[in-house]
């Protein structure tokens, strides 16, 4: 088969398309042809050589949707979707026309989606849903998301509307028209001076019970000013810095929580629980995919990486089989 390969860490031009031998399936394992499969920022920090556990040679890529080739009877032709934290590090992704996949991470994709769709939700959602789940926000309080206008900034802003909470979304510049936040803030905070002053006088004072700060090391403070009382806070990267102070008295007597997510802690099987909890939202068509931005080939993988690398709006997906 086809697969997009690197075996030493750099730029995209490190990438090149090679035959490969097709993964072997098992008992326990299952072969997937892959129709799409997207490219995440995460994917092009992996090139580059920052993710300390992935091994070389290597084939990267995390989100994918495809058909069942071998496996279970039962799953054979089957259209699936799937990611993992695995995916592309420590075993071979889905920028190829087949992976290998455990048949306990097989997950039937949603009717409602495309290929291409259901191939650009993973990561973005994996880290909304994850970030959610552990601040366990419920109807009726109030999140703010700092960075809202982002792939997993909208994620999260359509999970919290199906669970009833109300959004406040935060960002340095208006977001693209097209970004989910804009249809769904019940307030939007855009390039704030003093952000959490202007969280308090959106909720009369108060704060807000969950605050998931989706740029961190920079926001941090200002992410911690925004809590209410017993308010979750919720880290998932470290933009522009890596070591935070903040008062750690002001911090317990307002009885501040803080969980950090990390979606690389979560292998293709762990993923799929997720996949599974999300699909009645896209079903339901409460929740959408990131708009795409291009599709391509594998050919055509060191110009897409470097799209991504340089900040794209919007997916940009492969499509092995063409």
């Amino acid at each position: 088969m086809r697969a997009v390969r690197f075996k030493a860490f750099g730029d995209s031009s490190v990438l090149e398309v090679a035959e490969i031998a097709s993964p072997a399936d098992g008992e326990t394992t299952a072969l997937v042809r892959i129709m799409a499969a997207s490219i995440n920022p995460s994917d092009v920090k992996n090139v580059a050589g920052a993710v300390q556990q992935t091994t070389l040679p290597r084939t990267p890529g995390r989100d994918f949707a495809g058909v069942v080739e071998t496996g279970p009877a039962e799953w054979i032709a089957a259209a699936v979707w799937g990611t993992g934290g695995d995916t592309g590090f420590t075993r071979d992704g889905t920028h190829a026309e087949m992976i290998a996949v455990p048949v306990a991470s097989l997950r039937r994709k949603p009717d409602t989606l495309s290929f291409d769709q259901a191939a650009s939700v993973g990561v973005n959602y994996m880290a909304a849903w994850r970030g959610v789940e552990a601040a366990g926000l419920s109807a009726g309080e109030t999140v703010l998301l700092i960075g809202a206008g982002g792939g997993v900034g909208g994620a999260a802003a359509q999970i919290a509307r199906r669970l009833g909470a109300r959004v406040i979304g935060a960002e340095r510049q208006a977001p693209r028209p097209d970004a989910p936040i804009l249809g769904i803030a019940d307030k939007l905070i855009i390039g704030a001076e003093d952000l959490p002053t202007e969280v308090r006088a959106a909720t009369d004072g108060k704060g807000a019970d969950v605050v998931f700060d989706l740029v961190g090391g920079i926001m941090f403070r200002s992410a911690v000013g925004s809590l209410a009382l017993r308010g979750r806070l919720v880290e998932i990267a470290a933009t522009g810095r890596r070591e935070v102070s903040f008062d750690i008295a002001d911090f317990y007597h307002n009885e501040s929580r803080l969980f950090g997510i990390d979606t690389l802690k979560s292998d293709l099987t762990a993923s799929a629980g997720v996949l599974e909890a999300l699909t009645p939202g896209f079903v339901a068509g409460e929740y959408r995919a990131a708009p795409i931005m291009e599709t391509c080939g594998l050919g055509d993988a060191q110009d897409a990486y470097r799209k991504v690398a340089a900040g794209s709006a919007g997916r940009i997906v492969l499509r092995p089989q063409q």
